[in-house]
């Protein structure tokens, strides 16, 4: 997803407490950057921070990271959640289950390791790099899901949602190519028995649209 520059974004987060600047310091020991040690989330392109945000809220017994590699996309990010906390009656100083990080999720694996043991990754509405030589970017494709591995516990689920069927598809190759299993499967999110959605930003846009979110949730085979 695309976004203007926004002036704001670095001198807002440098001097923001749930945003890691240097996230290379906390290779295998991410439980320390947080109050309290609880199980730890990912997500991975958490865009405009809407659905981190409402995930840290609902669960304040999960610790969540949240990655980026735009600071714009960080910045808005910062603003969505201090909102959605102070919606909720809470301050900044609430926020305490939740950092942000700017990080290229190509080189995931030199900042989050086997020691820091992921409970549950989300990726929601991920570029589908349609273009045939630009598959291998997608933040599904079996090379990816092979790294996510370095950190997942075994029974880590990885959570997927996104408006494009192509995508979709191919990411189930992806998954049976590395050794996952589909624990759950929809093809049409809204209409689905899931109880515990968390809708985002673009999950909004393109049900507005007409367009059924696809869904599943995957974890390693045993």
């Amino acid at each position: 997803m695309r976004i203007r520059k926004k002036k704001w974004a670095e001198p807002e987060l440098s001097v923001c407490d749930f945003y890691v600047k240097n996230p290379e310091e906390y290779a295998g020991k991410w439980m320390q950057a947080f109050k309290k040690e609880q199980p730890l989330y990912l997500e991975i392109g958490c865009g405009k921070g809407g659905f981190a945000g409402q995930l840290a809220l609902k669960n304040p017994d999960k610790n969540i990271i949240a990655l980026d590699i735009k600071v714009d996309m960080l910045g808005v990010g910062r603003r969505t959640i201090v909102k959605l906390f102070e919606d909720a009656g809470k301050t900044q100083d609430d926020i305490t289950n939740l950092l942000l990080v700017k990080y290229n999720v190509e080189m995931l694996d030199k900042i989050i390791t086997a020691d820091d043991k992921i409970d549950r990754l989300f990726i929601n509405f991920c570029n589908p790099w349609p273009r045939a030589k630009h598959k291998k970017r997608r933040l599904t494709y079996y090379k990816k899901l092979e790294m996510y591995k370095t950190f997942l516990k075994p029974d880590s689920e990885i959570r997927f949602k996104t408006d494009d069927d192509e995508l979709f598809d191919e990411s189930l190759e992806y998954f049976e190519q590395s050794g996952y299993e589909i624990l759950y499967l929809t093809r049409d999110l809204h209409a689905s028995d899931v109880t515990d959605n968390i809708e985002t930003e673009h999950e909004k846009m393109f049900s507005e649209e007409g367009i059924k979110i696809k869904y599943l949730i995957a974890r390693q085979k045993t």
